[in-house]
């Protein structure tokens, strides 16, 4: 009895090793990896690669009541920008509505936008039906096939363009990231909470895990 409870006990012990071995292994490739990912999202966050192309493609925010929120608002401006800077002749708008939204869509209000902005109509391609970043991906990627755009320049907030960027090579679109101008203060606090959700929505993505749990938690 003594020998059987000896070998169990040493059996035990190493189990806890090698779990202890594998916690460890799994917290240091976890910090490696999300160290990594954070200086990417960083680096695309502060660069603005903004250059001649086809087509400025806006990616969506929040509207309310038929206007822009100030993060969409922001977004829309600096495509203004861009297109009177004739980076492209041709603005993209994307996004669409939630079912309290009364047939509000991103798209269509962030053309409307555009458009009392001096941009012509003819020169606005509105996306109204997406629901999040996946989705606009795929309908820029169907935009950009059906129009023979090469490039294309993508606009939102910094640190949303990483994955943009990533979402759209995935796609087969050729994009430069071109990061908003921020609006008021942004705290540290606010800060770390948009890191993390870009890191934890890329690290999903790569899982290939659903990542729509996190839509809302961040206004992005």
């Amino acid at each position: 009895m003594a020998r059987s409870s000896n070998r169990g006990s040493k059996a035990g012990g190493i189990l806890r090793r090698l779990l202890a071995s594998v916690l460890l292994s799994a917290t240091l490739a976890g910090a490696v990896w999300f160290g990594w990912l954070y200086t990417q999202i960083k680096g695309v966050a502060v660069r603005d690669e903004a250059r001649p192309a086809a087509a400025i493609a806006v990616f969506g925010a929040a509207e309310y009541g038929g206007h822009p929120s100030p993060v969409l608002h922001a977004r829309l401006d600096h495509a203004v920008e861009l297109y009177r800077e004739k980076m492209a002749p041709v603005v993209i708008t994307l996004g669409g509505g939630a079912a309290g939204d009364g047939g509000r869509t991103e798209g269509a209000v962030g053309r409307d936008y555009l458009l009392a902005n001096g941009i012509p109509y003819s020169q606005i391609i509105a996306e109204t039906r997406s629901i999040d970043t996946e989705e606009q991906v795929m309908d820029l990627a169907a935009i950009a096939r059906q129009r023979h755009f090469d490039r294309i320049v993508v606009v939102s907030d910094g640190t949303h363009l990483f994955r943009i960027q990533k979402e759209c090579e995935a796609a087969g679109l050729q994009v430069y990231t071109s990061p908003r101008m921020t609006v008021g203060h942004v705290d540290a606090w606010d800060l770390s909470q948009r890191y993390l959700h870009e890191m934890l929505s890329y690290t999903l993505l790569k899982l290939h895990l659903d990542v729509g749990w996190l839509h809302g938690r961040v206004g992005l």
